[in-house]
Order: structure tokens, then sequence, then C-alpha cells
């Protein structure tokens, strides 16, 4: 009975089937089996990447977000992988996509979009080991992408370009008051300022005649009889010159009326001789 040969590459298995049913399993080398009876299918154990199709999830605030995943996972169980599922691989990619789509709609859109690292975390938690009923183990998720739909997208930039509008004018608002507060506070300086100046001058203008006034009142306390009579003769000379023919001088003073006339000849005839 003739024998055939097949190599059973590194880190791959042989699942020797005969007449079509699987009679057990060889490891990496060179195998006998018999043709037409005996088949060795070979089954990869090395890691390999797997991208799922992108889709859309709804958010709990009923927001669509597109999600793009990949995913590394290796064979554990090459029977279980190869015969107890048809297609261990596209259950595994159904299983990731269900729990995401669970933890994501648990999530406002917000939330989603600034927690890809714990969605990441949380998805690979929940799937623990439950595909190793297909034979496989999933040892790395990553979420490359989460996009909410066309609509909301609009809707974020409509949102952004009026809170940076508001931000603005808040702004200018904000140094248009600064900028009065300061004008006011340097008009009510120089309010102060001048107030100052011209209570300053007063007092000085006060202190002066203040001191001219005691000077003065100094100086008649020390003048004699003779200045004051000085005085009076002077007063008197200036009435003899005046056209007035009603004077009034105090009643002490009353013999002084007589000397009037007198003075006022001799200055009459001192005028016409000048004359």
């Amino acid at each position: 009975m003739p024998f055939g040969l097949k190599v059973v590459r590194q880190n791959c298995e042989g699942l020797v089937e005969t007449l079509g049913r699987y009679s057990r399993t060889v490891q990496s080398g060179l195998h006998l089996y018999i043709p037409f009876i005996q088949k060795i299918r070979t089954v990869s154990l090395a890691m390999e990447p797997k991208a799922l199709k992108r889709y859309s999830i709804i958010t709990k605030d009923n927001a669509e977000v597109s999600a793009s995943v990949t995913l590394n996972y290796h064979i554990t169980d090459s029977v279980k992988y190869q015969y107890e599922n048809t297609d261990s691989v596209e259950s595994m990619s159904q299983l990731v996509r269900g729990h995401l789509r669970d933890i994501i709609g648990r999530m406002d859109l917000n939330e989603v979009l600034g927690s890809t690292a714990k969605i990441n975390q949380d998805l690979a938690e929940a799937i623990g080991d439950l595909t190793n009923t297909y034979g496989i183990n999933v040892d790395r998720i990553n979420i490359d992408e989460l996009t909410p739909s066309t609509a909301i997208q609009e809707a974020m930039d409509k949102q952004l370009t009026a809170d940076r509008e508001r931000k603005a004018e808040i702004s200018k608002a904000e140094g248009d008051a600064q900028s009065i507060q300061l004008r006011t506070k340097a008009q009510n300086e120089a309010l102060i300022a001048t107030a100052n100046a011209n209570a300053k001058a007063t007092r000085i203008k006060a202190d002066a005649e203040k001191y001219r006034i005691d000077t003065l009142q100094s100086g008649l306390e020390n003048a004699g009889n003779k200045y004051f009579e000085n005085q009076s003769i002077n007063a008197f000379a200036e009435l003899a010159k005046s056209d007035s023919n009603l004077i009034v001088t105090p009643i002490d003073q009353a013999d002084q009326y007589g000397r009037l006339a007198s003075l006022k000849k001799i200055w009459d005839a001192n005028d016409k001789q000048s004359k």
C-alpha cells in the first residue's frame, strides 16, 4: 500500500482525518498518511491580525458612532477551531462586535469619544475566556477609530464655533470693562490730585494771610500815640481836598473841626499858585 508524505510546518499542528473523521493530531515535522483514506489538515497556531468591518453603534444618548476595530488572536485548540464551529473567526468577530455595542450603548457620546482606552479595557474583560469555545484566544483588541455620524459632526462643529465666538465676546467684554475701569481709576486719581493741590494752595494762601494779619497786629500793638496822630493828620489832609460838605468823624476828634476850614483855604491858595 503506497503512503503519502506530509510536512507540517513550524508553529502548526496537523489534524489527521481518516475517511473524513478526525483521528489524531500530529505536531510539526514529516508525517506518513494513506492517500484517499487519510488526509492531514494543517492548522496554524501563530498569532494573526484581524480587522473588523466598520459598523455603526448607538450610544446611550441616541448618537450614531462608527467603530473601527482590529484585534490579534491565535488558535489554542485546533480541534475545536476546526470541527466545533463552521467559522470560528467569524464567531469570534461577532462576539467582539456584540460586546463593544453593549459597552458603548451604556455611555454618552462625549464619554465614548474621550474614553477609548477604557473601552478597550472593558471589552477585553468582557470577552475574557469566552472565545475558548471556538478554540481561539484574543490577545489584543484595539479600537482604531470612533467617528460620529456626519450630522453629529456638523452639529459639533457648529457648537464649537459658537463656543469660540462666545468666548471671544466674553474676552472682548472683559477687556472693555477692564479698560473702562482703568480709565475711571486714572480720572479719579487725577481729580484727587487736583483737589489735593487746590487744598494745599488754599492752605498756603490762608497761612500767608494769617501771617500778614498777625504781623500787622503786632506792629499796631507796638505803635505809639504819635503814629496815630500822624495818621489822623494825613486823614484830615485828604478830607480837606474833598468837595464834600458833610464829614463824619468820631466825637473825641471834634476839636479838629475848626482846623478844616483853615486847611481848606491853605490848600486852595496853594492850588491857585500852582496854576
